[in-house]
């Protein structure tokens, strides 16, 4: 399966942008439920599955010969570890989940824009980068992306300001994919 570069810039861009709309316009409440998210259970669970049935998509299609004697193996200790975590490691689930999908996606955005035949191809690639960052720093240290929430939720103002930043970098990537990256 591939996507091409406009079509994954659009859902990017505004996957980001849509959410910020309510931040916009209810501040109070988006906070609210931001705050939540670090410690929440059942995101926690989603995320974890849904980066561990990713992780083992991509693992079943590699084709490194080294290691096709051990793939099954692989592919079982690797879902064993993804799914025991939701019963083992419940503490930050969400922002641990999270992280996973986060470098997950930024691996389909840097292969996906590798080879585009534009500059603004940097762009994606360089928020995969920033994405991958994020997500080692957050597996690592989990509770600073509660921290880090707690902070940008602190006041309405904090918030409207961090969804419109948000909303115009999601609406600048959108555009993007239905501009630049068509004939890319």
């Amino acid at each position: 399966m591939s996507i091409n570069l406009s079509t994954l810039a659009i859902i990017l861009g505004l996957g980001l942008a849509l959410p910020q709309i309510y931040g916009l316009l209810k501040p109070a409440a988006f906070a609210a439920g931001v705050r939540k998210f670090p410690r929440s259970l059942p995101w926690g669970i989603l995320l974890m599955l849904l980066g561990t049935g990713w992780f083992l998509w991509y693992l079943n299609k590699e084709s490194i010969s080294d290691f096709a004697a051990y793939k099954e193996t692989l592919l079982l200790g690797f879902a064993a570890v993804g799914v025991a975590s939701c019963f083992f490691v419940q503490d930050f689930l969400a922002v641990r989940g999270l992280a996973v999908v986060l470098m997950l996606l930024a691996k389909l955005m840097v292969d996906t824009a590798r080879w585009a035949d534009t500059e603004w191809r940097l762009v994606i690639i360089t928020w995969g980068y920033v994405l991958v960052i994020a997500g080692i720093w957050f597996t690592i240290y989990p509770w600073h992306l509660r921290d880090l929430l707690n902070w940008a939720t602190a006041s309405e103002k904090r918030v409207r300001l961090g969804s419109a930043i948000r909303l115009a970098f999601g609406l600048f990537v959108a555009v993007l994919g239905l501009t630049v990256f068509r004939s890319a």
